[in-house]
């Protein structure tokens, strides 16, 4: 699977696309690129106070497309209402993949045209952020959110020795275990550093970085329901062992997402060396949500949401099928729920870095 070309959220603004609502991840960043403003308003190496550039990578649609964006500029705003100085000139550029609805994107962006101070231009880019997006020395500040986990594409050395992710037989998973998450850690840390070099190229000298991504609490890499895909592939797999999908192409399926632990995405940062940490945070992914109940069926429906352009592209599933794996969702999580100990702390967490180019 080619993610340059399929993964994105399904498009709209329905029960299956995404909140209409700021993300909590979306909160969590606020503080971090308000700080990230701050220090660029302050750094004479820039070329404030006369412009500046912002881009979000992997924005998707709909109102929350601009949330980071709208974060900064008010941030600008608000820094030179202090000094009482007049702002700079604001370029905001969006970007993800060529599938993304961009006409929801574009009509999001309307708001931010709705302000004299700062002025404020925005821009579309289509295309994958594992590839150049911009000119040299063009930005000042990426933002990134729930994006990063995604990976340019599934590790070619599983596909090519078909060796499946996920095995219905839970021995010969087990034993091929080890063997998935280093082939996929090694995808993770060849994107992410290629992302890193990419960046360092579009970015002005001190320029900043906030990105947040899905991630895992364990520094171990075996065990299987730590990883991002993990539950979509359980739930996908009872499916196929029930008829509904069809099994060999359940064991060609590959997710193409990897969701790293803290200190690992640390060492990555590190050894390329284009950027120096300035924070990174770790948070439980419901933490911060909005009061809605965190019910079976809203988490199922945002898995849904999330990952059911690659089920469709893969399995050809209409949706009736895909309406067969929120009711399999539903039903699995309520055995687990069942089954665990209450308050038990979950696997998988959110990694936020904010960055400064070296």
């Amino acid at each position: 699977m080619d993610s340059k070309q399929r993964v994105h959220m399904n498009q709209g603004q329905g029960e299956l696309a995404m909140l209409e609502t700021p993300s909590a991840e979306q909160n969590r960043m606020k503080h971090l690129i308000e700080v990230a403003i701050a220090d660029l308003c302050s750094n004479s190496n820039t070329l404030l106070p006369r412009k500046m550039v912002i881009a979000d990578l992997g924005c998707s649609s709909g109102p929350n497309a601009v949330t980071l964006v709208s974060i900064a500029v008010e941030a600008i705003h608000n820094h030179f209402l202090q000094f009482q100085q007049p702002p700079p000139e604001v370029c905001v550029l969006l970007n993800d993949l060529p599938d993304n609805d961009f006409n929801m994107v574009a009509k999001s962006l309307v708001m931010l045209h709705q302000t004299d101070e700062p002025v404020c231009v925005t821009g579309i880019v289509p295309g994958s952020f594992y590839e150049r997006l911009f000119p040299s020395g063009s930005l000042h500040l990426v933002c990134s959110s729930n994006s990063l986990h995604w990976l340019s594409h599934a590790p070619e050395d599983l596909r090519l020795n078909h060796i499946s992710a996920y095995d219905i037989n839970e021995h010969v998973r087990r034993e091929r275990l080890l063997v998935v998450a280093e082939a996929y850690a090694r995808q993770f840390r060849k994107d992410f550093t290629l992302f890193l070099e990419l960046r360092a190229k579009e970015l002005v000298p001190k320029g900043r970085m906030v990105v947040s991504l899905a991630g895992r609490r364990s520094d171990q890499l075996v065990n299987e329901i730590s990883h991002v895909w993990g539950t979509v592939v359980e739930i996908l797999g009872i499916m196929a062992s029930e008829g509904v999908i069809d099994k060999a192409k359940f064991g060609s399926f590959y997710v193409p997402a990897y969701g790293p632990s803290a200190k690992e995405l640390r060492l990555i940062i590190e050894e390329e060396g284009s950027f120096s940490i300035t924070e990174m945070r770790v948070h439980d992914p419901t933490s911060g949500m909005d009061s809605a109940p965190l019910t079976r069926n809203r988490i199922a429906n945002g898995l849904r949401a999330a990952f059911e352009p690659i089920i469709v592209q893969h399995f050809g599933s209409s949706g009736e099928v895909m309406d067969e794996f929120v009711r399999t969702a539903e039903k699995h999580f309520n055995l687990q729920r069942s089954s665990q100990v209450k308050h038990t702390q979950s696997p998988r967490v959110m990694l936020v870095a904010s960055l400064t180019k070296a």
